[in-house]
């Protein structure tokens, strides 16, 4: 690759990066009630739950025990809009 294509478009990757960030993908938190009493969630892109994260839990959960409730949550909500 020539010296100006990749300028170019090392350029153009460095200016969309700063446009697209986690939150500009968040959708409004939900909260799940668990056993061990409720979890704040973060969920993202509507079509993926690799992002998806708890913000608020309680103390007798570890964060990726909380994690996980929430990309639950993200699959289970993926699945019913699928579904119709």
């Amino acid at each position: 690759m020539n010296i100006k294509r990749y300028f170019l478009l090392s350029s153009c990757l460095l200016a969309l990066s700063g446009c697209f960030t986690q939150s500009s993908f968040e959708t409004p938190p939900v909260t799940v009630r668990t056993a061990q009493g409720p979890v704040t969630c973060q969920l993202y892109l509507r079509d993926r739950v690799v992002l998806d994260t708890a913000i608020a839990f309680p103390n007798v959960l570890t964060k990726e025990q909380a994690d996980q409730v929430c990309i639950d949550e993200g699959t289970r909500q993926l699945q019913q809009r699928r579904s119709g």
